[in-house]
């Protein structure tokens, strides 16, 4: 069995990432990955225009604000997982979602544009997974304080992507 194909244990991720990873079905994480993001480009290029700067309630992020919060989020857990991957022994801050959502400007483009982004990184993101050895999928580091492992990365990609896709078909659809 490929180390994709492990679920990482609990030792590998903080408990509240625990939410996401299990969200992930049994088998390898980069037919996943591959897999889910066509669902999910699927469910947003089928939606009019006129809902992307929608919000279910004020304090809520938009449709727009959902997929960058994604587009965002997807970038910087690949970004730990290539420095862990590499070895990089650097411990990396978090960040916070919220002004990350509301220092963008997402909401100033086409919902279809924002999907095909959220397209292009996927692709990125697989290639990097894909490209990675049995060691390097095992290897962790330290983020946002706590230990995590590339393996846990990449299941809490999976698993955020589609906490989120429940998000706009259960709030915003």
């Amino acid at each position: 069995m490929t180390a994709s194909a492990i679920r990482p244990a609990k030792s590998e991720f903080l408990p509240y990432y625990e939410r996401y990873i299990a969200r992930v079905p049994d088998g390898d994480v980069l037919s996943t990955l591959t897999t889910q993001i066509g669902e999910t480009l699927e469910l947003l290029r089928s939606l009019p225009a006129s809902v992307s700067t929608y919000r279910y309630a004020p304090d809520k992020w938009s449709v727009n604000q959902v997929v960058g919060h994604m587009i965002d989020s997807e970038r910087l857990f690949a970004a730990r997982a290539l420095r862990f991957a590499r070895n990089d022994a650097t411990p990396l801050p978090g960040f916070e979602q919220d002004d990350y959502a509301r220092n963008s400007t997402f909401d100033a483009y086409p919902l279809s544009e924002l999907a095909s982004e959220l397209e292009a990184v996927r692709q990125s993101t697989i290639f990097l997974f894909r490209h990675m050895d049995e060691q390097a999928w095992t290897r962790r580091g330290v983020a946002n304080n706590a230990e995590v492992s590339v393996r846990a990365l990449a299941y809490i990609i999976a698993g955020h992507e589609l906490h989120h896709r429940e998000i706009l078909t259960s709030h915003y659809l």
